[in-house]
């Protein structure tokens, strides 16, 4: 069987971000305290410091685009059944 992925809660993202943003800690260090792995760290920062209102959007909600990107998958598989039928 293959290994579940760990799950964190929406306040351990922000909390390692501020650490190494605010707090001055090295990402290493807060990355090895948390047990994962700097790269990711270091990406979770990027996208808080990129667009922090949408940066995780976490189970069930998605990114503005993602929702767009489905509603129009939706309407297109309704029009090829419209013209099928």
């Amino acid at each position: 069987m293959g290994q579940s992925r760990r799950v964190f809660t929406r306040e351990v993202t922000p909390e390692a971000v501020n650490l190494v943003t605010d707090g001055g800690h090295p990402t290493a260090q807060v990355a090895r305290d948390l047990g994962i792995t700097p790269n990711l760290l270091r990406r979770r920062t990027q996208a808080v410091t990129g667009d922090p209102v949408a940066a995780f959007p976490g189970k069930g909600r998605r990114k503005p685009h993602d929702e767009e990107l489905t509603r129009f998958t939706r309407e297109w598989a309704g029009v090829r059944h419209a013209r099928d039928f």
